[in-house]
Formats: structure tokens, sequence, C-alpha cells
């Protein structure tokens, strides 16, 4: 087997698409649960970013099922989103950090516009 084979990717393995959208969902809800449950504003974002690659799991998984490199041309595109995302919250998380030294979202809750 070499880097550079010819023709098209063999057919998933022995797991099936529906153990990778079974992964992908279980993924998901963690972070969904995650997200609303805590209140520490760096745990939020680790459940955020949790999401985003269970999104792009599935993206990969219908890609890869239906033979086509449309779903992982995707994921590089919700990578890219995904790293601005973390790029921004990293600098919010800083500011709000130093303004009140707290992290917890509940301090945050009352912000005057």
């Amino acid at each position: 087997m070499t880097l550079a084979q010819s023709g098209m990717p063999a057919a998933m393995g022995g797991a099936t698409l529906g153990h990778y959208l079974l992964v992908s969902a279980i993924l998901f809800c963690l972070g969904l649960i995650g997200f609303l449950t805590r209140r520490n504003l760096i745990i939020m974002f680790l459940c955020t970013e949790l999401m985003f690659q269970a999104a792009g799991l599935a993206l990969i998984a219908f890609g890869r099922f239906h033979m086509s490199f449309t779903g992982q041309t995707f994921v590089i595109f919700v990578l890219t989103v995904a790293a601005a995302e973390a790029a921004m919250a990293l600098a919010l998380v800083v500011l709000l950090f130093r303004r009140r030294e707290s992290l917890d979202a509940e301090a945050w809750q009352d912000m005057k516009g």
C-alpha cells in the first residue's frame, strides 16, 4: 500500500455510517450538556469546540460514505471558523478575567451596554 493510490478509496471498513453518527451525536450531546450546565467560561468554550468537532466528524463520515471529498472540504472551512472563534473567545476570556478576576458566567450576566 502506497501513499499515492490510484482510484477511489476503499469503502468504510467494519464500522458503518451509523457508528460514526452515533459517536458524533454522543460528542455533540456531551458538548451541549457541558455548555448548558457549566458556568466557567473556559469550560463553556471547550464544550463549544467539542460540538464543532462532533459536527466535523459527521461531515467526514457522510463524505466517506458517499465516496466524495465534499464533507472533508467543508470540514476545512468549519475548522477555520473554529480557529477564528477560538482566538476571539480566548481574547474575550482574558479581557473579562482582567476586569473582574472571575471566569464565572454569572458574574457577567448583568452587563450594561
